[in-house]
């Protein structure tokens, strides 16, 4: 999408269909619409997100290059104005990838392009073993016990679907979590699956598998896509497969942190906004769609907001948050639940939170906590947003997501807004998650959005848990 003057010269048809927003504050609305358009015309997201990518490159939650990306990205934060800047630290358990390597053996031996599952163990030396291939979890729950006793468990449950949403990629990351501790109570050595993705390239999807009771139990592997294929053909025409697996994967003690800066309230600075996003990556790109891309959007939405002329009533709070992307041992070792616990009491005082964590392609929907549906507030940011190409959902925002869910499971009200995700996880978790799959104007129309529906929260009175209140007892 190539976003131009003559969207912007666009507006006035637009409010056409808008809905009168005659409970929010005129001077409000039109600010707010200052803010969109020059949020369109020039924000900082893709020096922040370039600068980010290219100094420090991929960045494995505990890493050093984590470590020094905070460090970076809280002194960005002061050279640009943010108050109250600061890294909070937490304990982590990291996890290096080694080396790595997958091939079929025998009579017409393959070389197989994979990726170890983040946290699973090293394989002590090489595995070589007969692969079973199950078509879905429970298939593979399902086996009897004892069935897989030295041998490699194979879960393909076919390619992703591609939706604008990203909702075929529930249904598989699940495989992922839970699949190697389901092959390990059957027998097997080792587990590996088809990537989570979207695309057809031969590039495997990484991501993090799933501790039970304080270990992963067997290596994890993915394969890429025409690996995965290439291996259920063979399995499918009758033949015994036996693959030959390495990893040198291992685990670390170390730290992750949360960066934290902030656009200070005028008048009410102990209300918080929370805008979130994660600074971690995993090591195989550059972290520019996941999470890079996010950490641009909202400081540069809450920039935005502090260069409009009129600091807004309400504090903007940016969150960097450090080890989104990894399982921990224990519940603890998590930005989000780091934030939370750091905050205490004040979560009474956090009026909503956000998460922009889909990469950088445009917004196409908002969605407000439960009760705000069809409120004066929703038809105030639909006037504001409509003409950047952004509806409002009649479905309300429940959980967020991974960083801002703790805040939401503590009672805080969570918005979204929606990205088309229609290439995202072509692209998520693999090697060309980097910096050239950006387009600056799908950003800074983020920007867009995100700073114009923030200010429209941080420049009033609304109350998102009152509306929640008022809408269960209905």
């Amino acid at each position: 999408m190539r976003l131009s003057a003559r969207l912007l010269a666009a507006s006035a048809l637009a409010l056409s269909f808008a809905l009168p927003a005659a409970a929010q504050d005129a001077a409000t609305i039109q600010r707010a619409e200052r803010i969109r358009d020059g949020a369109l015309q020039q924000n900082i997201a893709l020096d922040y997100v370039t600068r980010l990518t290219t100094t420090f490159g991929a960045r494995p939650a505990g890493s050093p290059s984590e470590q020094a990306a905070a460090a970076w990205a809280a002194d960005y934060m002061r050279q640009h104005g943010f108050q109250n800047v600061r890294v909070e630290t937490f304990p982590l358990v990291g996890w290096e990838r080694g080396e790595e390597s997958a091939s079929i053996v025998g009579a017409n031996p393959q070389r197989l392009v994979v990726a170890a599952l983040g946290h699973s163990p090293g394989t002590n030396g090489v595995i070589e073993a007969e692969v079973v291939r199950f078509t879905s979890l429970e298939a593979l729950n399902a086996a009897p016990a004892g069935s897989l006793a030295g041998k490699i468990a194979y879960v393909d449950a076919g390619q992703m679907v591609r939706m604008q949403d990203g909702a075929g990629y529930g249904p598989l990351t699940r495989i992922r979590g839970a699949g190697p501790a389901a092959a390990a109570a059957k027998g097997a050595v080792a587990f590996i699956m088809r990537s989570v993705g979207s695309d057809e390239h031969r590039m495997p999807h990484t991501g993090t598998t799933r501790y039970v009771e304080g270990r992963v139990p067997l290596p994890g592997f993915a394969l890429s896509a025409p690996d995965a294929s290439q291996l259920s053909r063979l399995i499918t025409s009758g033949q015994t497969v036996r693959l030959r697996l390495s990893s040198t994967a291992h685990t670390y003690e170390t730290v992750s942190q949360n960066v934290v800066g902030e656009i200070t309230g005028a008048s009410r600075p102990q209300e918080v906004i929370v805008l979130g996003s994660h600074m971690d990556s995993w090591d195989l790109g550059t972290g520019a769609i996941d999470d890079g891309a996010g950490g641009a959007i909202t400081l540069a939405a809450a920039k935005a907001i502090a260069e409009s002329g009129r600091r807004p009533a309400r504090t903007v709070r940016v969150v960097l948050y450090g080890s989104e992307e990894v399982a921990q041992p224990t519940d603890t070792g998590n930005g989000g639940g780091a934030y939370l616990r750091g905050i205490g009491a004040a979560v009474e005082h956090h009026i909503i939170a956000g998460e922009s964590d889909f990469g950088a392609d445009r917004v196409y929907a908002l969605q407000l906590p439960p009760g705000a549906q069809n409120s004066a507030f929703q038809r105030a940011a639909t006037q504001v947003l409509y003409p950047i190409g952004v509806l409002a959902s009649a479905e309300p925002e429940l959980h967020g997501g991974a960083d801002i869910g703790p805040l939401a499971e503590a009672g805080v009200p969570v918005f979204g807004l929606s990205q088309d995700g229609t290439r995202y996880f072509d692209l998520h978790h693999t090697a060309d998650d980097t910096l050239d799959k950006i387009d600056p104007a799908q950003l800074s129309q983020n920007v867009a959005a995100w700073a114009a529906l923030v200010y429209l929260v941080a420049d009033s009175d609304v109350d998102f848990r009152a509306m929640r209140t008022a809408g269960a007892a209905h």
